[in-house]
């Protein structure tokens, strides 16, 4: 690892190579996650919910094929934040550390929960203003053109979008302590998140919603109604913005119970 770091990345080949090396990464992870999910469901739950992975309509094919290709220049954009989070890294502007002892061990997995609230507070108030009509049509359109979203809508973003939530993770390191397990597997919440909540597919248990934990936590059926109705349910990984604010649509709990896996 002092090896890797000892690498001048700011040199424009290693930043270019590291970059391209981080899109692929990215980018194939999402499409791995991606098409595992979609075809996993599609194959348990195809009669109940309608998915389909063969026997595409023409319409759905190509809207398959913008949410890749706008998912590939997300996570171009991704990727080069991550070098841009590297260097702050190596000039010891981040708080990311190696060694366990550095911090108790209580607090690894609650730097993650931080990690998690202040990102869904950006994401919540991002989202509500990405909503607003003339940046809506200018920015957030894009994923929104994804009325019944699949899990390949989970990246599919305008560019500027996509550079809004990027900033996000360099700007929170920069402030949040974390060890690098942590953010790594943060990062793979987020993209985890992201394919279960666009796959239109409910995969939380009947009356989950109404459990002391599940009505806090967002699926499928909540982003859903989002990419429905447009003007509710603006939350990533949590609903407590949406509840505070008004914003949870009324027809969250009927749309969950009437999809939920029973």
């Amino acid at each position: 690892m002092s090896d890797f770091l000892a690498i001048d990345f700011t040199d424009p080949w290693y930043f270019s190579l590291f970059t391209i090396t981080t899109f692929l990464i990215i980018f194939f992870r999402y499409l791995l996650i991606s098409g595992v999910y979609h075809y996993i469901f599609y194959t348990l739950f195809h009669k109940k919910f309608k998915k389909r992975v063969i026997n595409l309509k023409p319409k759905e094919i190509q809207q398959l094929r913008t949410e890749i290709l706008r998912s590939a220049l997300t996570s171009f954009v991704f990727a080069i934040s991550g070098t841009v989070l590297l260097i702050l890294w190596q000039d010891g502007r981040t708080g990311i550390y190696l060694e366990w002892s550095a911090y108790p061990i209580w607090y690894l997995p609650l730097s993650l929960l931080l990690a998690m609230l202040i990102h869904e507070t950006y994401y919540y108030w991002l989202h509500r203003w990405m909503h607003q009509p003339k940046v809506y049509r200018l920015v957030h359109k894009w994923h929104h053109d994804s009325i019944e979203t699949t899990s390949f809508t989970a990246f599919s973003f305008h560019p500027i979008e996509s550079i809004l939530q990027a900033l996000m993770i360099p700007v929170l390191i920069i402030f949040l302590p974390m060890h690098l397990s942590v953010l790594l597997l943060f990062l793979m919440i987020m993209t985890i998140s992201a394919t279960i909540n666009h796959a239109g597919i409910e995969i939380y248990p009947a009356a989950f919603n109404r459990h002391w934990l599940g009505q806090w936590i967002i699926g499928a059926t909540h982003h859903d109604l989002h990419h429905k109705q447009f003007r509710y349910n603006f939350g990533l990984y949590f609903t407590f913005w949406d509840r505070w604010m008004k914003t949870e649509s009324p027809e969250s709990d009927q749309w969950f119970e009437k999809h939920a896996n029973h």
